[in-house]
Parts: structure tokens; C-alpha cells; sequence
């Protein structure tokens, strides 16, 4: 099956300053596409946004801070207002607390539940109506294998991507008539600032890519035929099979 042409299509990368949505904003903007890149800072996407902007398409930078749902109905108005219309949203901002269950705090929890389950949920919500103006209307959360294995030290971050599987798996039974697609990528350890602040004793040369994300977002991109893949698990290779 031949890749599918993306060029001028407009994709929503959150958390896009660094690490995974840094890979996914670039290699995104390599096929083409527009892109609203946000952050809790506006100042954080300067370097993303002039990278990405050297690729020759429009990218526009927007701040939100994700742990307070009151402000996603006012950055969607700004994305929109700005760019009319939406194909592609990728939830991929995050927030992890390394901690046992009875050492985490109450609002360490609130502040994963927020970022990594409810912002995606408001953010969707919000965003429907664009998304089902797009003949190419794409939704992709980036969870994690604690969505399907327990961790120590990772209570409330496994509840939060727990959420969003859930989520996700939803969103794709209710929104497959109006031919949105849902995809739920499920990684192992990625070499970002987080996981080594969860899981610091790993070596970084065994760790999933960022880059190995986001070439996996094109391939779902560009590859919309009549299969659909609602969930990926991926593992370090270093790790064992299965997980």
C-alpha cells in the first residue's frame, strides 16, 4: 500500500517541546504538515518551532498548562481560530511522579490524573467537531506498558495511563461512525527526561528511540487503508517479549 500524502493536513502535538512530541513534531512536519505545537510554556517550543518551521510549513506555538482542564476550552479556540481546521490530534503531554502508593501525594496524583488522562478526554471533546469535518480525522494517545503492568513506585502514573486506555478504547467504539480513527501507542521505556526520573537505573542505550515513535506515527498516518490498528506495544529490544 502506497504512503498516503499528508502535506497540508494540521496535526496538535501537546507536550511537543521536547523528548517524544519533539521527535513527533518533526517528523510530522517532514511529511508536511501544519502543525499547533503546545506547552506548558510558550518559551520551551522556541527551538521545536523554529526546527520545524525550517521544514517548510506552518507551525504555530501555543501555552497551556494541561493540569488545569479549565484552560484547554480557551487553547482550543486559539489553535482553531488560528488554523480553521484539524485532521490529526496527538495527546502525547505527560506528567509522572516516582513514589510508592502511601508516600504519593494527593495532588501528585491529581496533577497525572489531569495531564495524562482528563486533559486528552476535555481536549477531545472540544476538538470533535473539527475532527469531524477531516476526511483523514486522526486521535493518537501515547500511553505506556504501565497501562498493562504494575510498576513500583508508579501508582498514580499507572492509574493516569490506565485512564487513558480506557479512554481510548471508547472513544474509538463511539467515534468509528463519523470515521475518526483512535490509536493507542504503548510504550516501554523511551530515552526521555522521565523515564530516567522514574526508572533511573536503566542504561539509556537500551531504551526505545523517540524517534522510533514518532516514525511509528507516520507509518499509521500514511498507511490508512481498510486495517485498522487500535493498539501498539512496544518493548525495548533489549527487554523481554511479550510484555
Amino acid at each position: 500500500m502506497s504512503g498516503k500524502n499528508l502535506s497540508g493536513q494540521v496535526a496538535i502535538v501537546t507536550g511537543a517541546s521536547r523528548g517524544i512530541g519533539k521527535a513527533i513534531s518533526l517528523a510530522l512536519a517532514a511529511e508536511g504538515m501544519n502543525l499547533a505545537l503546545t506547552a506548558t510554556q510558550i518559551g520551551n517550543l522556541s527551538e521545536v518551532l523554529d526546527l520545524v518551521r525550517s521544514l517548510g510549513v506552518r507551525a504555530e506555538s501555543f501555552a497551556c498548562d494541561l493540569a488545569n482542564w479549565r484552560e484547554i476550552p480557551r487553547l482550543v479556540n486559539d489553535i482553531t481560530t488560528c488554523f480553521g481546521s484539524l485532521d490529526v490530534l496527538v495527546n502525547n503531554a505527560g506528567y509522572s511522579v516516582r513514589a510508592s502508593l502511601v508516600e504519593t501525594a494527593p495532588e501528585d496524583l491529581e496533577r497525572c490524573m489531569q495531564v495524562n488522562a482528563m486533559a486528552p478526554f476535555v481536549l477531545c471533546q472540544k476538538l470533535f467537531p473539527f475532527l469531524c469535518r477531516s476526511q483523514q480525522a486522526t486521535v493518537i494517545n501515547i500511553g505506556s506498558v504501565v497501562a498493562f503492568k504494575g510498576y513500583e513506585q508508579q501508582s498514580a502514573y499507572g492509574a493516569s495511563k490506565h485512564a487513558l486506555l480506557g479512554l481510548s478504547k471508547v472513544m474509538a467504539l463511539e467515534w468509528k461512525k463519523y470515521g475518526i480513527r483512535v490509536h493507542s501507542i504503548n510504550p516501554g521505556a523511551v530515552d526521555t527526561e522521565m523515564i530516567r526520573q522514574m526508572r533511573p537505573g536503566l542504561d539509556p542505550q537500551g531504551m526505545i528511540g523517540t524517534e522510533d515513535i514518532a516514525d511509528l506515527i507516520v507509518f499509521l498516518l500514511t498507511h490508512r487503508g481498510r486495517a485498522v490498528i487500535d493498539d501498539i506495544h512496544m518493548r525495548r529490544a533489549t527487554g523481554d517479549p511479550w510484555y
